[in-house]
């Protein structure tokens, strides 16, 4: 058996012919510079072909429904296992996807619940027990006299299938009739049921008119339908005492198994299903299961209490070009006495409700004129939001819901109080706690709840949740030992960050047991606080302990530290990249003077300190107060203007809830008109006036297609575009900038529509990209082509680096400068024209701060950006520090949320969050200087930050 992984010939995308031996069953980091391979070794080459291997020894018919993949461009892979790839990318945004689902501790839930637990009333508090077939009867026996009842027997309820023997025996049973999806027939003309379909059907048992002559019938037929459906039966009637034009079909479900005998609350049955918010059977009939409903918010509808309602206070109706909106304001104004050029924050509560939520019974007299007549009448006023809400719903326009659908916000479900499930299954309970009241609760919380269930559950509930018990503590264990205690269960696996999601993966695979298996994983070490670094390290150990490989992208120099193998890519980017600089142990690569990566560990570059940290400009700060979304404890965070901040803290410990969710959602809504974001809770604000324009940099992709690219994102397509356009051949043929397009019909191939290949499905093989053989990837027609400066076309602009690009256009200075930002962000080597599918998230975060960088600067911008140092190497670091210390030198505020002790030590100012994640967080425990910070106890921040600022420390470094 091959001991290692054997790769010769690795020539995916920039990869120059690579060779390399990798030890099997051992922690092996592959690092680098961005963009000198490492992807393109760990995932491209070596994932792509375990996964290829591994889905061609399947049948025909599996693969068809297996993600596909392409062979990579390599000459030998020799001693690959299948592979399992935990990246950052594949987070679902479903909200029906939770932590709790992802790591399959619902499931577990749900069988636990549906077999420990004990229903209870909603309306008396008391437990539900069954009801006996006397009990049912005598029930039955209570609704209105002379009223024909219908007895049936539920045997199929939301279940495929053709059914076709269970109706068969039905029949030879002696049994008449048969309702099926609400429709009654007579059995022999039952129709053929779609096997694919869901189906209802109950057998009519009897029909019996109520009278005090029932003898033992009732009886009888409640027992048949008892026996025939598993303990339930369906009752219809109509109450023949009202008149005709009153009466209606009354359906009573009866439960020998689970009903309230005195409010006549039943549970149907305790399934698992029941427990799910993605089946009908358990969601919450109003929200469907998400927990929460768009409504329209006051807060968006008036915007600025500031304003009058004259002034356009109501944003939505003062947009509208009719005066019918204006008439109604004014004979509301009229009738309550009130000016509609007062502010809105000084009218009384009272005109304030009128207006937004209605009159309720009170009329209004409405006076309109058009024009050419003035008419009035008297009515009831519904209120702007009702009237937006009514709108929103009866709209058939797009244009018009999506107008609407600016002023909605979520707010939790009315019906389930955001908990997702019906009632009656959040009245099954253990504990005195329902499925939903565990599920709010943090891991930390949970695994100490069930814990605790072995001495608070009964002997018979013991020994039914005993091995449920054992899977759902194993999971949670694996959560805690990566570092993941303050996330809560209901979480939704889209709000994760990349880091928090590949770690509830990685706890999943550790709690599979796999050995034999190759693990590439995608800079698991995002968005983790160095306190819980060791945490993820000790994880990553125990999956290659359990015989596994575990092949890691990384830049973090503890985890490299703990590698057992480690693979340096470079020298640099790009083209100048895809070869293997060093390989070995942590300290062969510390030695090696060709490695970046070496001379970062051995500190012989560094990035360096400032000797001075700026004040806040003027001493002047802007401020929130009391905010309190999440986890937060009312807290009142200061940022000083015209210096570099750095928010740090452990996960979870409310950063992003703080720094995003609250700061930049309130400014963003006072400065932008557009915004339409509300913030998490607080109480108010100071020093806005201090910026102008607050921008979020965040990691989203710079444009979902692939026809999108840095230079159609930072604008300096146009120019080029214009450039071309400019050349004297295309003045002769009478070209315009849209010759230079690829997204439109003239200069672009037609045979590909500006794509550059033709993608042919192949149903169970995977999808084949050919080259298009009309404009052989160009994109563009021949005549486009035809036109060259300096001999290259269009084509061929867009299909060079950053760097080769800044050459070409040298005495072009439009051009130049919007490609001189690229450059400065650390991209020289991505493709001008690269597809932005291909670019990961820090590289499209970079992609923003140069097209930010190329615009002219105010100096009162608000930069805020979200862990930027991800998917970045020590000396792309010190590139990026250099750009944001640029935007504040130049009067600008800039505020990071960050991990990163290299960028940390550089900050003028540090706002330390904790102590601890999720509830234990949620405090600003230091805020100051880098070197107040390390004197304050009990900020971990601090006390990793310290060993950075000792003055021996900085000798060390010759600073």
């Amino acid at each position: 058996m091959i001991k290692k992984i054997v790769i010769k010939g690795a020539k995916e995308h920039n990869l120059k012919n690579v060779s390399v031996e990798i030890p099997k069953d051992q922690f092996v980091v592959i690092t680098g510079l961005s963009g000198s391979g490492k992807s393109s070794l760990a995932f491209d080459t070596i994932y792509a072909e375990g996964q290829r291997r591994y889905v061609e020894s399947l049948s025909a018919y599996a693969r068809q429904f297996l993600d596909k993949m392409k062979k990579p461009n390599v000459d030998l892979i020799e001693g690959l296992s299948p592979a399992i790839a935990i990246e950052q990318k594949n987070t679902s945004k479903n909200p029906r996807s939770t932590v709790a689902t992802v790591t399959e501790i619902y499931d577990y839930m749900r069988v636990l619940y549906a077999r420990a637990g004990v229903p209870y009333s909603p309306f008396t508090g008391k437990p539900i027990t069954s009801q006996t077939i006397t009990q049912i009867v005598d029930l039955i026996k209570k609704l209105p006299k002379k009223s024909t009842i219908y007895i049936y027997a539920p045997v199929v309820r939301g279940r495929k299938g053709e059914y076709r023997k269970d109706i068969l025996s039905y029949k030879r049973r002696g049994f008449r009739k048969i309702k099926i999806d609400e429709v009654l027939y007579d059995i022999d003309k039952a129709p053929e049921l779609d096997k694919k379909l869901k189906h209802d059907i109950s057998v009519l048992i009897d029909r019996i008119v109520l009278n005090s002559n029932l003898g033992n019938r009732l009886a009888e037929s409640i027992e048949t339908a008892v026996n025939l459906s598993n303990g339930l039966v369906f009752v219809e009637y109509e109450d023949e005492t009202l008149p005709q034009k009153f009466r209606k079909i009354e359906k009573l479900i009866y439960s020998t198994k689970f009903a309230c005998p005195e409010s006549g609350f039943t549970i149907e049955e305790i399934e698992p299903r029941l427990f799910s918010f993605n089946s009908p059977y358990g969601a919450c009939a109003e929200c469907e299961g998400i927990g929460i409903k768009l409504n329209v918010d006051p807060n968006l509808v008036v915007p600025d209490e500031k304003k009058s309602i004259a002034d356009g206070a109501i944003e939505p109706w003062a947009k509208s070009t009719t005066l019918y909106y204006a008439q109604t304001l004014a004979s509301i104004a009229k009738h309550y006495g009130f000016s509609l050029d007062e502010k809105w924050k000084k009218l009384p509560k009272k005109f304030k409700d009128v207006i937004l939520f209605g009159s309720d019974e009170e009329e209004i007299k409405f006076v309109y004129d058009d024009g050419y007549e003035k008419y009035s009448h008297k009515k009831t006023f519904e209120g702007v939001i009702n009237n937006l809400e009514r709108r929103f719903l009866e709209s058939d326009s797009e244009w018009k819901r999506e107008a609407i659908a600016e002023y909605q916000s979520d707010s939790a479900c009315e019906g389930c109080n955001g908990n997702r499930l019906k009632e009656e299954a959040l009245c099954v309970k253990i504990d005195n706690q329902n499925i939903s009241d565990v599920t709010k609760k943090s891991i930390l919380d949970a695994a100490n709840w069930f814990k605790g269930l072995e001495q608070n559950l009964d002997k018979r509930q013991f020994k039914i949740a005993e091995h449920i018990l054992k899977e759902i503590n194993e999971r949670l264990t694996f959560l805690l030992n990566v570092g993941l205690e303050y996330l809560t269960l209901s979480r939704e696996s889209g709000t994760l960050s990349g880091g928090e999601a590949q770690r509830i993966r990685l706890a999943s695979q550790i709690g599979s047991g796999l050995t034999g298996v190759l693990y590439v994983l995608d800079e698991p070490s995002i968005g983790l606080h160095q306190k819980d670094n060791v945490k993820l390290i000790n994880a990553l150990k125990r999956l290659r302990d359990l015989g596994n490989t575990v092949i890691v992208v990384e830049h973090d120099t503890e985890t490299m530290e703990n590698a057992d193998h480690i693979i340096d890519l470079g020298p640099e980017a790009g083209t100048n990249g895809g070869e293997i600089i060093a390989q070995g142990t942590y300290n062969e690569i510390l030695k090696n003077k060709n490695s970046i990566t070496g001379q970062y560990l051995s500190h012989k570059k560094y990035i360096e300190i400032p000797r001075t940290r700026r004040l806040a400009k003027n001493g002047r700060f802007v401020e929130i107060n009391g905010a309190s979304g999440n986890n937060l404890n009312n807290v009142n965070l200061k940022i000083p203007t015209g210096s570099f901040t750095c928010v740090t803290g452990v996960s979870g410990s409310g950063k992003s809830t703080l720094i995003l969710q609250t700061l930049y959602h309130a400014l963003n809504l006072t400065l932008n008109n557009k915004a339409r974001k509300v913030p998490k809770a607080f109480k108010g604000y100071k020093g806005v006036e201090l910026i102008d324009k607050i921008i979020d940099i965040d990691q989203s992709p710079i444009g979902r297609t692939p026809r999108s690219n840095p230079a159609t994102y930072t604008g300096a397509f146009g120019p080029i575009r214009d450039w071309f356009t400019a050349l004297p051949e295309s003045k002769t043929r009478g070209y315009k900038p849209g010759r230079f397009s690829f997204n439109v019909k003239g200069g672009r191939c037609e045979a590909c529509e500006g794509d550059g290949v033709i993608t042919y499905e192949m149903h169970f093989l995977p999808d084949v990209y050919i080259q298009c053989d009309e404009c052989k990837g160009t994109r563009y027609n021949r005549e486009t082509l035809e036109i060259k400066f300096k001999d290259k076309s269009i084509a061929d602009v867009l299909n060079m680096s950053v760097d080769e690009g800044c050459e070409y256009f040298e005495n072009i200075s439009n051009i130049k400068t919007k490609l001189l930002t690229l450059k400065k962000v650390g991209l020289g080597y991505i493709k001008i024209g690269q597809q932005a599918t291909t670019l990961s998230g820090g590289e499209a975060q970079r992609i923003k701060l140069a097209k930010e960088l190329s615009k002219r600067s105010t100096g009162r911008t608000m930069y805020i950006l979200d862990e930027p140092t991800t998917g970045l190497h020590q000396h792309d670091i010190k590139k990026l520090l250099e750009i944001l210390h640029t935007f504040v030198a130049l009067g600008n505020t800039v505020v990071v949320i960050e991990h990163n002790l290299d960028v940390i030590k550089t900050a003028d100012y540090i706002v330390d969050m904790g102590p601890e994640g999720g509830v234990k967080g949620g405090n600003i425990i230091a805020e100051g200087k880098p070197e107040d910070i390390i004197k304050i106890k009990g900020s971990y921040t601090g006390e990793f930050l310290k060993p950075m600022l000792e003055e021996k420390f900085k000798k060390k470094l010759k600073i």
